[in-house]
């Protein structure tokens, strides 16, 4: 691409991710399993949040690995149950972007943090996930089905993430503290873009 076309091409590209990293424009199809599976998996911020989180349970170790995780689950959970009944919760975007941040930046500089103020940090953050999910589920049946499929999404992401955390360490044993570090770091960067 030529100089004088790479301007405008960055320029256009930085105009549309924040389009594309909103998950919640208001799904008018938001029913049933398939759609409540779908909408953690669809939004880059839900991943990168969710697959943080399983990460970060990893550098804590023992119990962490699923207490931290399970809570995030539990407390978005709730948090659905506060979207669904129509309860505001101020800065719903904000507090997803910012979960990015802090959660990357946690995996960066390697946090070593007691199991339950790891907890409290992602019970934070899940609040604003699940409220996000829940604002957006059907009053009917279907949005049963739908909180099972964002519930067992999100449970998903998080074993990636822990998947992700035990493989790194893995593969590359003396740089797997590094690679996992410098992804959260990344992660953390891109909440930074989705705040602006």
């Amino acid at each position: 691409m030529t100089p004088r076309l790479l301007r405008p091409a960055l320029a256009a590209a930085a105009a549309l991710v924040p389009s594309l990293a909103y998950a919640h424009p208001g799904h008018l199809d938001a029913v049933g399993f398939a759609a409540g599976f779908g909408h953690p998996i669809g939004g880059l911020d839900h991943v990168l949040a969710m697959v943080l989180v399983g990460v970060f349970a990893v550098q804590l170790g023992g119990r962490a690995v699923w207490l931290v995780p399970a809570t995030f689950v539990a407390v978005m959970a709730a948090g659905g149950a506060l979207g669904a009944a129509g309860v505001e919760v101020p800065f719903v975007e904000t507090g997803i972007a910012l979960s990015i941040v802090v959660l990357g930046a946690v995996v960066a500089f390697g946090v070593k943090a007691p199991a339950a103020a790891a907890m409290a940090l992602v019970g934070l953050f899940a609040i604003f996930h699940g409220h996000a999910h829940g604002a957006e589920m059907p009053e009917t049946a279907g949005g049963l089905a739908y909180a099972a499929g964002f519930m067992i999404a999100t449970a998903l992401l998080h074993a990636a993430g822990v998947g992700l955390g035990f493989a790194i360490g893995r593969l590359a044993e003396g740089r797997g503290d590094w690679l996992v570090r410098a992804g959260g770091a990344a992660a953390g960067l891109a909440g930074v873009a989705l705040l602006a």
